[in-house]
């Protein structure tokens, strides 16, 4: 469990402090630095359970994203050398070395393909509250600066970059998860597929991109609490399951809407995205993109299939103690369920 001493509390607001500080600021020098401040603040929450693989984690997270910071400050650094400013509104499209290298420095903070080595290994020996914010929160303010980013410098040659990083990302995120056995590194693959999803949408609307953003993050924190509460680390250990079939049934809804599977809320997202990016007519990262998501469904279902098939006692009994958990996940279906099918009907109304 997470620790309730008060140092972790104040790593906890130093960590959000620092992403608001970085997403707030209008130079980079304001940007490296509060990038640099939710790092300290993280650090820490890693390591809480002083396991060897935690420690190990910890290291390879501080190595990447150093060099994620240095990537950054090298490309502020030669965009000061053109401009003399380090205002982030003077980048233009003369400022191409600059820029490929801030790209490449956010790219490398928040694991998106080529960049995202370090994301799998690092989650696999992560505790779950720890494997929640680095999926999550972490994400927040590389997201936004790309977004910053690309609102001011969208040329033709960056759109092709990102699209390629993005359907790459989603491959990845698809074909790297088929033979895992670690739930933690599949759903690592799972936040690199999103990630590619996610920064592509932030080429043509900035409203999709935080549409997605907010129900990926509804949809991460459900699933992760409740296999954090069941304790759930590998494929042999989803037997647990079956002796509490609605909360199996729950995860599984939940994991289907995390691969995007109509009518589910997770495929209104995807839908958003291929809507607001058809104007571009780049139908080959469509594809490739809506690819690598049907490869993510693909271990979704495998993991589905190896949970129900599974040779276990089939006591159905429910703990007293686990009612109000119960009743949480049969919210959660319902908000999933019902949530996906009003939006399309309503998206269907409307363009009628």
């Amino acid at each position: 469990m997470f620790s309730n001493l008060p140092f972790s509390y104040m790593f906890v607001f130093t960590m959000m402090a620092g992403t608001l500080f970085s997403v707030s600021s209008s130079h980079w020098l304001g940007i490296w630095a509060g990038l640099e401040i939710n790092l300290i603040g993280f650090l820490p929450l890693l390591v809480y359970q002083k396991s060897m693989a935690e420690s190990e984690s910890a290291v390879k997270y501080f190595v990447v994203q150093a060099l994620g910071s240095s990537l950054l400050m090298f490309g502020s650094l030669s965009s000061y050398t053109l401009s003399f400013s380090w205002d982030i509104s003077v980048l233009s499209s003369y400022y191409i070395f600059s820029i490929f290298v801030l790209s490449c420095g956010l790219c490398m903070k928040m694991g998106l393909f080529p960049f995202h080595f370090w994301l799998p290994s690092v989650m696999a020996g992560l505790p779950w509250i720890s494997c929640l914010l680095l999926a999550t929160w972490q994400k927040f303010a590389p997201i936004f600066l790309m977004s910053s980013l690309l609102d001011l410098n969208l040329a033709y040659w960056m759109v092709m970059l990102i699209s390629f990083m993005c359907a790459g990302s989603s491959l990845m995120g698809g074909v790297g998860g088929i033979n895992q056995t670690q739930i933690r590194a599949l759903l690592a693959y799972s936040s690199i597929g999103h990630l590619g999803w996610i920064v592509f949408s932030v080429m043509y609307s900035d409203w999709a991109m935080k549409v997605y953003l907010g129900i990926y993050v509804f949809i991460s924190i459900c699933v992760f609490t409740s296999l954090w509460y069941m304790d759930l680390s590998n494929m042999k250990s989803l037997v647990k399951l079956n002796q509490k079939k609605t909360l199996e049934i729950g995860i599984m809804v939940m994991l289907m809407s995390l691969g995007g599977l109509p009518p589910l809320l997770g495929f209104i997202s995807k839908w958003l995205v291929v809507s607001v990016s058809m104007s571009a007519s780049l139908w080959g990262v469509l594809f490739l993109l809506i690819l690598g998501s049907v490869l993510s469904l693909f271990y979704y279902l495998s993991l589905f299939f190896s949970m129900f098939l599974s040779e276990t006692s089939k006591s159905l009994l429910v703990l007293k103690k686990d009612v109000k958990l119960m009743l949480l996940i049969n919210t959660i279906i319902i908000i999933n369920i019902a949530g996906g099918v009003l939006l399309i009907m309503s998206g269907t109304l409307m363009s009628f």
